[in-house]
């Protein structure tokens, strides 16, 4: 099984197959269609302890990734994408967009993490939001671009 979510939040709802092809999705793009992914949806206070304790941020954040690759897995991906409902539900207000498509980004987002991508230079962060384009883009239907808005000038 490529993808395992565990909800442990409760105010925002979600679709746990739509969450899980958007993981797989953004996998296959990046050539680890047989990799695996946890997801633990979580609300905001949750996600600012995990931050504080990981990585001495004392503030939430959308998004965390936990990399576990070893070769004793045959070389498959195993890693942990750790996304806040709350605050993916307030930045989708924020840009308008449904809450669905934000947790599509957010999800691709942290898959990206996971294989080595970067967004802490500004120019690592220009390369990877148009990898998340390109991946998101080969769904059903292409995102609005005003889901980056913030995140770059496009």
């Amino acid at each position: 099984m490529p993808c395992a979510i565990d909800n442990r939040q409760r105010r925002v709802s979600f679709s746990r197959p739509r969450l899980a092809r958007a993981a797989e999705r953004a996998l296959r793009a990046l050539g680890r269609a047989g990799g695996e992914v946890e997801i633990l949806v979580v609300d905001d206070a949750e996600m600012r302890r995990l931050n504080a304790a990981f990585r001495g941020v004392r503030r939430r954040t959308d998004v965390l990734a936990f990399p576990l690759e070893t070769p004793e897995v045959g070389g498959r991906l195993v890693g942990e994408v750790v996304i806040s409902a709350e605050t993916a539900a307030r930045q989708a207000r924020r840009v308008g967009v449904d809450v669905a498509t934000e947790l599509d980004l957010l999800i691709t987002h942290g898959v990206l993490h996971l294989v080595g991508y970067d967004d802490r230079d500004p120019v690592e962060a220009a390369l990877m939001h148009e990898r998340e384009r390109d991946i998101l883009s080969s769904g059903r239907r292409p995102p609005p671009s005003r889901l980056w808005k913030g995140l770059l000038h496009i």
